[in-house]
């Protein structure tokens, strides 16, 4: 045993170490050629940082059914990480470990995934090789790690489509599908914070993998301990081809059917939205499609810069007020009637707009999505796409924890809603199975038709998806993109601005006059966040007290209802099953809702609650009521909230 062996096996026996981690670390150490890592562990150890390396190396990062997500950039970098002087003052090296974004993981999640699409692809009988599209956002090592994956793959005989900068995710779900690839790879870690990076997964349908693949996914990635590989022969290696603007025309061209009412754009006039991609991928698609449907817009110019210290907010996330702080102020300058932001992946989308006050005001993500549901439920039935006959054909859908408003408006329109569980894998699931539902005959077309067309064979055969999303901000209106759309919300909620303009309305307007027609709604979440390996611990503590121990009543208000996803059996409206998930709901006898699940993707655990107050029967809420109710059910959330923070930390031993 050599002497950095002798004092890790030492640090177990001192409890400094845990065994698991020793073991990665000793199996690394003996395993990687990569100096870098030998370096960085030697460091590590001889300053005694074991709590950094019981974070780097208490597990192997599980490839999950999202993919992976972690560290990129350790919280302490080492010397060899840190390597030489890098733009915007990156390390060289990403985080050494088995628990973290580096190229190990990348390398062993990209030899898994390939060689699952290969059997896959041998198994439909379809000629040539199995092809891969592979996209990136603008964080730390998103390049290097797109760039790895394209190499390993088609070193491991697969073909591969590869962006040659950054692009969104939901193009790349458009692509896989675009290009008729066995699956997709995009490196991002969406808005979490600048240190970390993840690797997500899309299937054949250009959505995010579900089963039976992702365990079968899982099972290859899983299965490989070490990131090593020996590449076939170049005759039987895949080809990378390189995608540019003739990808985005395609996206772009697509992107523009989304638009119900040209007329109504043109005729907005002065209507003026500011524009931020917040540091990310947004700005390569939306800006010019803003400028091709005529919407009168500008850009955060200091945001418009791609940095993947994202160094103008605090997180760049469209959810937090602050990350649309500088848009905000350049929509008070200019006058601006909405400021829209998107996250760096840009599959998410925030939005501030001007009310009647002339104050610039927030919506949350539950406000955007029911908005736009209301508005093109309302302009399809106008237009005579939804009649009587055919609403039936016609759906909604949204994850249980987003807002039931959303619920009250496809039911009063005679559409269906279908809830699903969190992660709009389980809506493009959906889509699937409505464009499988069609004939044989149009499904061999289906990716080459125009929209009118698949709408008309969707409304005939199976079923037409209106709109749907998360109250995360992830939205999407139509199915040629199987996953939450940034680009593509944009150009909805422009439109939705467009027609509360056409009528002398604010959006605030707007929104209440969708409380007054069917109810005020409203929401508010929380989470707890518990870091490292410690706090996954107590996430699991916590998470298991709920399952064995529920509350029996929440707030001064009895439990009358609970549902326990990961141990019960439930189906939705269509009959489908629902998957297992660790998810908690509880209801309440005062109307009052609460959702509890760990989050797949963050060290937290996360609450979701729910108040309401509907109108009389058959009448609708005057603005006098609605004034009196909004700061009532507010009361009711907050007051909520407390009791839930007080819970859980009784529950830890906290209190």
């Amino acid at each position: 045993m050599n002497d950095l062996s002798q004092r890790i096996a030492e640090a177990v026996q001192t409890g400094a170490l845990l065994e698991s981690s020793a073991a990665n670390l000793q199996k690394l150490l003996s395993t990687s050629a990569d100096p870098v890592v030998h370096a960085s562990v030697a460091e590590l150890v001889d300053s005694g940082a074991w709590a950094e390396l019981n974070d780097r190396f208490f597990r192997t990062l599980a490839f999950g059914t999202g993919g992976l997500r972690g560290r990129t950039i350790a919280r302490t970098v080492t010397a060899a990480e840190r390597g030489r002087e890098q733009a915007l003052g990156r390390p060289e090296h990403p985080c050494v470990g088995t628990n973290a974004m580096n190229s190990f993981n990348v390398s062993r999640a990209t030899q898994g995934l390939a060689a699952y699409i290969k059997e896959y692809h041998a198994l439909s009988g379809k000629p040539g090789r199995p092809a891969l599209a592979v996209a990136h956002d603008t964080r730390f090592f998103s390049p290097e790690f797109s760039a790895l994956s394209a190499k390993v793959a088609s070193e491991n005989g697969v073909d591969v489509f590869l962006f040659a900068g950054a692009r969104s995710t939901p193009q790349l779900s458009f692509t896989v599908r675009e290009q008729n690839a066995q699956a997709g790879i995009v490196l991002t870690a969406s808005h979490n914070p600048p240190h970390d990076n993840g690797y997500k997964v899309y299937f054949d349908q250009g959505a995010q993998v579900v089963e039976p693949h992702a365990s079968g996914i899982i099972a290859k990635v899983n299965a490989l301990d070490t990131d090593s590989y020996t590449p076939l022969p170049l005759s039987e290696q895949g080809t990378i081809t390189v995608l540019g603007p003739e990808a985005d025309a395609a996206y772009m061209s697509r992107l523009e059917s989304l638009v119900l009412d040209p007329a109504l754009i043109s005729a907005a006039g002065k209507l003026h939205c500011v524009y931020t991609s917040i540091h990310g991928t947004g700005g390569t698609i939306i800006r010019p499609m803003l400028t091709k449907l005529g919407f009168h817009h500008s850009t955060v110019a200091a945001q418009e810069v791609a940095d993947g210290r994202f160094p103008t907010v605090k997180s760049p996330n469209p959810e937090n007020a602050e990350a649309l702080a500088l848009a905000i102020a350049q929509a008070r300058a200019e006058g601006a009637d909405l400021v829209i932001a998107t996250d760096p992946d840009c599959d998410r989308m925030g939005v501030a707009v001007r009310n009647r006050a002339g104050e610039m005001e927030l919506l949350s993500g539950n406000e955007i999505g029911s908005l736009m549901a209301y508005y093109r439920v309302l302009k399809l039935k106008e237009q005579g796409v939804i009649t009587a006959e055919n609403a039936a054909r016609c759906v909604l859908i949204k994850t249980f924890v987003t807002t039931d408003l959303q619920k009250q408006i496809a039911t009063a329109n005679g559409l269906r809603c279908v809830e699903t569980l969190t992660g709009f894998k389980y809506i493009g699931a959906k889509l699937g199975k409505y464009e499988h539902a069609l004939p044989a005959e149009i499904r061999a077309q289906y990716r080459s038709l125009p929209e009118a067309r698949t709408r008309a064979a969707r409304l005939e055969h199976s079923s037409y998806y209106v709109c749907g999303g998360e109250e995360s901000y992830g939205y999407s209106a139509a199915d040629f993109v199987r996953d939450k759309d940034g680009n593509g919300a944009t150009i909805v909620f422009a439109e939705v601005a467009a027609y509360a303009h056409s009528r002398g309305l604010t959006l605030p307007e707007l929104l209440d006059e969708v409380y007054a027609k069917h109810g005020y709604f409203k929401e508010q979440n929380g989470s707890l966040t518990f870091e490292g390996a410690e706090g996954a611990a107590q996430i699991a503590r916590l998470s298991a007290s709920y399952a064995g121990h529920p509350p029996q009543e929440a707030d001064g208000s009895r439990v009358v209802g609970l549902r326990n996803f990961a141990t019960e059996s439930f189906t939705d409206v269509e009959g489908d099953p629902i998957p297992k998930e660790n998810m908690l709901i509880l209801e309440l006898a005062d109307g009052r809702r609460i959702a509890v699940r760990p989050s797949g993707t963050e060290p937290k655990i996360k609450f979701y609650l729910f108040a309401k107050a509907l109108p009389p029967a058959g009448a609708s809420l005057s603005a006098e009521d609605l004034a009196a109710l909004k700061p009532a059910v507010r009361a009711q959330l907050e007051s909520l909230w407390q009791w839930i923070q007080q819970d859980a930390a009784a529950r830890l031993g906290n209190a």
